[in-house]
């Protein structure tokens, strides 16, 4: 018997012949390997506690962005670490919401939110939300292109228990059918209350196939009011590439001074469900009714364009766009970038914006072909990118007042009540028409212009409510006052004299 050290590690044997040494060298070399593996097993072990106490240790390690990709100084509001994730709210499910968007990138957003309120009311499990793919834009994105799921069912699970897909069981592989609906547009916490909590218990799994505009604007709970701002400011997150891309699209701007976002929604579609063909050729009015009639679900089909447009119920045009802005007093210096899809006219139409403002960019002009190729043909994703530079822009302007500009036009109020000059388009018309026809001076006419426009600026007032006629009454998302200020706090920023009609 002797004693030997292998690397310090004293090992006790019997002498033995020389032909079964390589048999003991091989058991100490099997001795290290599963040493080395117990090592790291428990360094991992370690490093799993680590994070399980403090969740953000490692990710400067794992998340890094550098720097160049960063949003700037003014943006970093929205980028602060979170806070540790809330307990998840303890409750009895009443069954599964499963929900279908309808509609754009804004009016799903909107639609989403409601249906977090519904399913919050109710006492539901919400299925992550589908996206709409057969709309005009037929963008096959679903919810987690767009949206950061994970975050999503995450920062709002004391509310609401939110999961990615239904059980097995509930699937059609199982020939399980849920009970399909459209809830009454503008409805209030009494019809889900009285109407649709009861469904579930019967079906067990309810689907809404349209869900725009399902929630009323007012008189809803103060607490519920206050979830719709929490799911569409902080729950609602866009994926890391949408975001990394649209910082970058802010900095860039950003870094060439003040810009305006000019929401230019002079686009096909708006064009042929609007019915608005002013400045069109006879070929083009002529498609854009085609198109109008090419979807069932757009109603109106004969439209009157001229009469329309009096109403201000019409976009304005690139070249009614023009003089607006120069009438506002933007100069020939202002960066502009137009935060839209493609212009119908494409830049024969633009000549006019182009010629009186000569530093107009969009994002396929700031960007390489190759950032941008991820979203081509993603309609939806495209819109994010806009959406966040317009959120982020010193002077907001769309000209028209759809749900991009209503959704953008909420969040900027709740960013401190930034710049969003919301055009009056019905006398803009009318003070177009004038100054056009040469009835109406160019001074007279700008001054005209700037004092319609005084009190639609983005400042803080009071939602406007019509009894009987929501469609017609301000929207929550563009004003959610309950979300702005707290108690009387409220009432020195929102007198109440302050109210709006926006056309």
């Amino acid at each position: 018997m002797e004693v030997r050290s292998e690397n310090n590690i004293q090992v006790r044997c019997d002498k033995i012949p020389s032909q079964l040494i390589p048999r003991t060298r091989l058991q100490v070399w099997f001795f290290r390997v599963c040493s080395s593996i117990l090592l790291w097993t428990c360094l991992i072990q370690l490093l799993a506690v680590c994070e399980l106490w403090h969740p953000r240790l490692l990710t400067g390690l794992t998340n890094r962005i550098p720097w160049t990709s960063r949003p700037p100084l003014r943006l970093q509001h929205s980028l602060h670490s979170p806070p540790p994730l809330p307990p998840p709210r303890n409750y009895r499910s009443n069954g599964f919401l499963k929900v279908s968007c309808n509609g754009g990138l804004n009016q799903m957003r909107a639609a989403i939110c409601d249906m977090v309120i519904v399913a919050r009311l109710l006492n539901l499990t919400l299925v992550v939300p589908e996206l709409d793919k057969t709309s005009f834009w037929a963008d096959p994105s679903d919810f987690g292109d767009i949206f950061d799921v994970s975050h999503f069912i995450d920062s709002l699970r004391d509310e609401v228990r939110i999961i990615k897909r239904l059980p097995k069981k509930f699937s059609r592989k199982y020939g399980f059918q849920a009970f399909q609906m459209s809830p009454v547009s503008w409805s209030n916490e009494k019809y889900y209350l009285e109407q649709i909590l009861p469904l579930f218990s019967k079906h067990k799994v309810v689907h809404f196939n349209r869900t725009d505009t399902r929630l009323a604007n007012n008189g809803i709970q103060l607490d519920l009011q206050k979830l719709r701002c929490r799911v569409n400011f902080q729950g609602l997150k866009f994926t890391p590439e949408i975001e990394t891309l649209g910082y970058k699209l802010v900095r860039i701007l950003q870094d060439k001074g003040p810009f305006v976002a000019l929401h230019l929604r002079y686009e096909m579609d708006m064009l042929a469900f609007s019915g608005c063909t002013h400045g069109c050729t006879v070929e083009e009015a002529e498609e854009l009714k085609r198109l109008r009639y090419a979807y069932p679900w757009w109603r109106e089909k004969e439209i009157m364009s001229e009469e329309r447009r009096q109403q201000g119920l019409c976009p304005l045009t690139p070249e009614e766009a023009t003089l607006v802005l120069q009438a506002l007093g933007f100069d020939k210096e202002t960066q502009i970038y137009i935060a839209s899809g493609e212009i119908y006219g494409s830049e024969r139409r633009l000549a006019s914006l182009r010629a009186a403002f000569p530093h107009i960019v969009k994002k396929e002009t700031i960007l390489d072909p190759a950032e941008l190729q991820q979203f081509q043909n993603h309609s939806s994703q495209m819109a994010a990118l806009d959406f966040m530079v317009s959120v982020a822009s010193n002077t907001f302007i769309p000209t028209y007042y759809g749900n991009m500009a209503k959704v953008v036009e909420g969040h900027r109020r709740y960013l401190g009540f930034k710049r969003s000059v919301l055009p009056d388009r019905k006398k803009l018309v009318e003070l177009l028409d004038l100054h056009q026809n040469g009835t109406l001076p160019w001074n007279d006419f700008a001054l005209a212009v700037r004092q319609v426009h005084e009190k639609r600026m983005g400042q803080p007032f009071r939602r406007r409510i019509i009894p009987d006629k929501p469609k017609e009454e301000d929207y929550f998302y563009a004003n959610p006052e309950e979300c702005l200020c707290e108690g009387t706090k409220c009432e020195d920023l929102v007198g109440p004299s302050n109210s709006s009609t926006l056309h």
